[in-house]
């Protein structure tokens, strides 16, 4: 059965985000009232499985194994079944 797992990927706090500095300082030259801005991964995955706790199980490993580097990187997941 089809799964669709979101998953978010995001530095952990206190890493630096030059990404999300760059665009809040643009931001805020448009004269837009910005304090920060975050920037964030987010990745859609398909997966067949058995059920919702084994796409879990494989979206955890997933995200231990490639889309997240546990030094600076803080995730976290939905996975609901796919239409």
């Amino acid at each position: 059965m089809p799964y669709r797992a979101r998953v978010e990927v995001r530095l952990k706090p206190g890493h630096s985000d030059p990404e999300g500095e760059t665009t809040a300082r643009s931001l805020r030259e448009l004269a837009y009232p910005v304090e920060t801005v975050a920037v964030s991964k987010t990745y859609t995955i398909i997966i067949k499985a058995e059920s919702k706790d084994n796409a879990e199980s494989i979206t955890e490993e997933i995200c231990r194994r490639l889309l997240a580097n546990p030094t600076k990187d803080d995730y976290e997941f939905q996975v609901e079944q796919a239409e």
